[in-house]
């Protein structure tokens, strides 16, 4: 009985307001989240090499450059490979994000249009197609990162049918 009182008490009494104060600072955003929100002038478009043609589309998959190697070593057939600094990517057909969700810190890029300084070309594709197969190259990516792939309940499923 006696918290009620108290608590009718509080309540009459009205909320205080706090007098304004000096607007609190802005935090400085973490550099992947400014890599991530940069204008789209400030993006590179991977130059694909005239032959093989790009018949599909392409898009850009890139893992951080510790994982290149290993990453280039573990796939059956590898496409058309960039890096920079920072970032090797690989061209994957347009499209190829549908229904998988990339592992982070992994990045996908449509249009082949990636953050970076020029990345150059450093593998050109391994047969006929500048692409990458993605779902190995899905798959590989989960593994480096320590995710488990993720696949939508409608593929491979009776509901799907």
């Amino acid at each position: 009985m006696a918290v009620l009182k108290m608590l009718a008490t509080l309540l009459a009494r009205g909320v205080r307001q706090e007098p304004p104060g000096p607007t609190p600072r802005r935090c400085r955003q973490p550099r992947l989240v400014q890599q991530c929100r940069r204008p789209e002038a400030a993006l590179t478009h991977l130059p694909l090499p005239d032959s093989p043609p790009a018949s599909l589309g392409c898009d850009a998959v890139g893992v951080p450059a510790r994982f290149g190697f290993r990453l280039l070593g573990s796939m059956p057939r590898n496409g058309c490979v960039f890096a920079d600094g920072q970032w090797w990517w690989w061209i994957v057909p347009a499209g190829s994000d549908l229904d998988l969700l990339w592992p982070l810190p992994a990045h996908y890029a449509r249009g082949a249009r990636v953050p970076g300084n020029s990345p150059r070309l450093i593998r050109g594709p391994d047969g006929a197609s500048p692409y990458t197969p993605p779902i190995p190259l899905y798959l590989m990516a989960c593994q480096l990162t320590g995710s488990a792939p993720k696949w939508p309940a409608k593929v491979g499923s009776a509901q799907g049918v």
